[in-house]
């Protein structure tokens, strides 16, 4: 029985393989020996392609395990009587089969009374025939509803015991997305498991009927003929079908892959958005860089007043730092400066152009793509700047090392090497914020933008990272908790909430500008 699946569709097998190392008693099963360790390396090993073999049939039997667990289980009676309604079917559909020869029977015998009955013979069996249809079709639906709720309860009681969930989405990685597997497989495996069930019940019956009457008809020469031509035609169709059956499983991993990139964007959309701020042209000095006239603030989905009548220009040389309780609108203020908010009121103009010797925004949660360990560091540019070669690995090697992050390319193998892991799994919160800023010193922006974009760092390490960016010419605007960001900045914007600020000159801690105090 080895060999490729020519015609199983590919999220059954795929279904049937996650079913069996779904949980810990899973891996048990997938390692005999019950080493976990094992299980976990054989990530190492290649994957094999789906085949029709003993492991497979288990796996069948285990999922059958969950659908059917007891005889009384409400499956079981929902099967039996689809058996029920096909054998009576393919006993209706025999009698109508029957029909046609007994009309030529009355109409040679010129019967009436025979050709009256059996017309309505042969109504009563269409209506019977048309009704059992739809009630097999009825008790397939409700059978492929019963089945995913089942299937969908045991998965989940397994994803959700102990840490399985983390283990399938960090540590045992050879099973991808497991969330499409339970979700969208499930249904598909359910949905033609269903479909199919009328035609699986009986086959085995008509088979050894017809071929009880071909035997009876032909002798050997018929049964023998009509199974060797249907091996023949199952090799043949093995041959054609088996290169298209690994593809249309990669092609489902794909789709898996595919959905999970965009629910990453869905979920990383604000940092995203960060790195494609717009800019204006105004007649303004060229040191300049944001421009607020009368600026009032309000959460646009309540109306929530967070800012009101505030006059600013961050110009260079002049780090800002805002500060203030939580919700009182400080990342809020940083979506104005990057178009992301519109203002209430007010004016709102970005003056210099995003990226290199422009402006780079540093959202709290870094966000990072798939690709090389050099592709996250020179996002968002498609192409290494300025030019490709040893020149640019040595930039990017030594702002590694002043963000403290020289082991990663060890671990990564290389600036170029391609790795198969997701970032956000791989990298520590602290580890994701040191990348972060080196991505800020390969562009080398005329302003940084940060928000809390040490929050996960020391202040020893928040230090270093700040000191590298002034050492690096950047003009900071920074949002914060810690008192020791304010050695970094020249100006304090504190936001009070209920559209009071304050801006503060760092130096004196004088009051130069105020709104309705603090």
């Amino acid at each position: 029985m080895a060999g490729d699946l020519p015609c199983l569709p590919p999220c059954c097998v795929r279904m049937l393989c996650f079913c069996w190392r779904r949980s810990s008693r899973a891996l048990e099963l997938y390692c005999p020996h019950g080493d976990l360790s094992a299980v976990m390396n054989s990530q190492e090993r290649p994957q094999s392609r789906p085949q029709l073999d003993l492991k497979f049939l288990q796996r069948f039997l285990r999922i059958q395990a969950v659908l059917f667990p007891k005889w009384s289980s409400q499956n079981v009676l929902m099967f039996l009587t689809l058996l029920c309604v096909t054998l009576l079917e393919q006993l209706v559909i025999y009698q109508v089969g029957l029909i046609p020869s007994q009309y030529y029977g009355v109409l040679g015998n010129k019967d009436l009374s025979g050709f009256k009955t059996l017309t309505a013979i042969a109504l009563v069996l269409i209506v019977v025939n048309s009704t059992l249809k739809s009630f097999d079709q009825f008790i397939s639906n409700l059978m492929y509803v019963s089945w995913r709720k089942t299937l969908t309860e045991d998965l989940h009681c397994q994803y959700f015991e102990g840490q399985v969930y983390y283990t399938l989405n960090v540590l045992h990685e050879d099973i991808d997305n497991p969330d499409q597997r339970i979700s969208q497989d499930v249904e598909r495996f359910c949905r033609q498991l269903s479909s199919m069930a009328s035609k699986l019940i009986i086959s085995p019956f008509t088979l050894a009927y017809y071929t009880y009457q071909c035997f009876h008809s032909t002798g050997w020469l018929g049964p023998v003929s009509i199974f060797g031509y249907f091996v023949i035609g199952t090799v043949v169709n093995k041959m054609l079908m088996s290169p298209i059956v690994s593809k249309l499983v990669q092609q489902e991993k794909l789709e898996g892959d595919f959905r999970f990139k965009h629910m990453q964007i869905r979920v990383n959309a604000e940092p995203a958005a960060f790195y494609s701020s717009r800019s204006e042209e105004e007649m303004v000095p060229e040191d300049t860089a944001f421009l607020l006239e009368r600026v009032t603030l309000a959460v646009p989905s309540s109306g929530k007043l967070l800012i009101k009548d505030l006059n600013l220009k961050i110009s260079q040389g002049n780090n800002l730092l805002i500060v203030g309780n939580t919700g009182t609108g400080k990342t809020s203020f940083l979506r104005v400066l990057s178009g992301l908010w519109e203002s209430t009121q007010g004016s709102v103009s970005m003056l210099t152009c995003f990226g290199p010797h422009g402006v780079v925004f540093l959202p709290q949660r870094p966000f990072f793509t798939d690709g090389t360990l050099r592709e996250q560091v020179i996002y968002p540019l498609k192409e290494i700047y300025p030019l490709s070669g040893s020149a640019d690995d040595e930039r990017i090697l030594r702002f590694l090392e002043l963000a403290g992050l020289s082991d990663l390319l060890a671990r990564t193998g290389g600036l170029d090497q391609q790795v198969d892991w997701n970032w956000y799994d791989i990298l520590s919160p602290g580890e994701m914020q040191r990348l972060s800023f080196t991505r800020l010193f390969y562009l080398q922006p005329r302003y940084a933008v940060l928000d809390e974009a040490t929050s996960a760092l020391t202040e020893e390490v928040e230090h270093e990272l700040y000191h590298t960016c002034i050492h690096l010419g950047m003009t900071l605007i920074s949002v914060g908790h810690r008192t020791s960001l304010e050695r970094f900045h020249s100006w304090i914007l504190r936001l009070c909430g209920g559209g009071r600020w304050e801006l503060t000159k760092n130096e004196s801690t004088k009051c130069l500008l105020a709104n309705k105090g603090c």
